[in-house]
């Protein structure tokens, strides 16, 4: 698996999707999202096992991945972990982790990339903060040894190039997308700003290096 988790990831939550949740993610891939990270663990392992194998297909088709959160990847090879363990991560194609601080960045050791959260407000997790905002969410991505993906309250196109403006390499959405009327054009707006920042922030000219007397 080349890479990691990078422009729009769609976190599931079928209690908020508006139509099932298997036709809400094939809207946001229709829409350009290319990962998506399975929660649900509330289902049983069979159930979610079965719901892995559904999301894979629709994702393959695109080019796609499924990420699982959790540390059993459900017959995959990438997962998601909390910030609260397992330590160390387990050895799969793909490991992820949640962070929302320097002390949780620190701990990372064979980790692919991680999460920060919340970067603003987010109804999916009342009180829970307080928000980074943007210039907070800059000053950890500094202190990350890895690539970042920017998570909490994020829902509009300004949200998505604030947040890779300070550095992240993508966002990760829910209620986005999961609550949208309309999935596709949902995640067709975000993942438009996501390309657009990302591009623009690659243009973007490095500031010239000092040269030494023997170089002049």
């Amino acid at each position: 698996m080349s890479g990691g988790p990078a422009g729009v990831v769609l976190l599931t939550d079928r209690w908020q999707a508006r139509r099932s949740l298997v036709d809400v993610v094939a809207g946001a891939v229709a829409g350009g999202v290319r990962w998506v990270v399975l929660r649900e663990k509330d289902l049983p392992r069979a159930e979610r096992a079965a719901l892995a194998v559904e999301l894979r297909a629709i994702l393959a088709e695109a080019g796609g991945a499924l990420v699982v959160a959790g540390p059993d990847p459900l017959g995959g090879d990438a997962v998601h972990l909390p910030s609260a363990g397992p330590y160390p991560p387990p050895r799969l194609g793909l490991v992820g982790r949640s962070c929302h601080d320097r002390a949780e960045l620190a701990r990372l050791t064979t980790e692919d990339y991680a999460t920060l959260s919340p970067v603003y407000p987010t109804s999916t997790k009342p009180g829970h903060g307080p928000p980074l905002r943007p210039d907070g969410l800059g000053a950890l991505i500094a202190a990350s040894p890895v690539p970042i993906l920017a998570l909490g309250g994020v829902q509009s196109p300004d949200q998505v190039t604030a947040c890779v403006e300070a550095g992240a390499v993508g966002v990760a959405v829910l209620g986005a997308v999961m609550r949208a009327d309309d999935p596709v054009a949902a995640a067709a707006a975000l993942t438009t700003a996501a390309r657009t920042a990302t591009a623009t922030a690659q243009a973007r000219p490095e500031l010239p290096s000092a040269t030494t007397e023997e170089e002049r």
